[in-house]
């Protein structure tokens, strides 16, 4: 179940006609939790607290993840092999994710 921090929506990932698509979203949560994103960026902080979220604050666009979004898929189609071409992808939905969250805490967002 994935719920929203500020009491918002909460979502559950059992529909069994979604099951693949709640896989892939929890490999990636796995992957920003506990694999390379931590090792890289988390530095003990929430995904909302990390780099990609405060400096796009500071920039006041979301404009960098968007680019590494991108780059994660343009490698990933380059990559030798499925294993290395799926952890690219699943870093690009983090990236996604970091986007998705910028825009719901964005101020611009509670305008309308």
């Amino acid at each position: 179940m994935i719920g929203h921090p500020d009491g918002g929506p909460v979502y559950k990932l059992e529909d069994p006609n979604y099951q693949r698509l709640a896989d892939v979203l929890e490999r990636a949560h796995n992957q920003a939790a506990r694999g390379k994103g931590e090792e890289r960026h988390a530095n003990g902080k929430r995904f909302e607290d990390q780099p990609m979220q405060t400096i796009s604050g500071l920039l006041e666009t979301d404009g960098g993840m968007a680019f590494q979004a991108i780059k994660k898929i343009q490698e990933a189609r380059r990559l030798p092999t499925s294993e290395r071409r799926v952890a690219e992808l699943l870093g690009a939905i983090n990236y996604i994710a970091g986007m998705v969250i910028y825009e719901e805490s964005s101020p611009a967002a509670n305008l309308g």
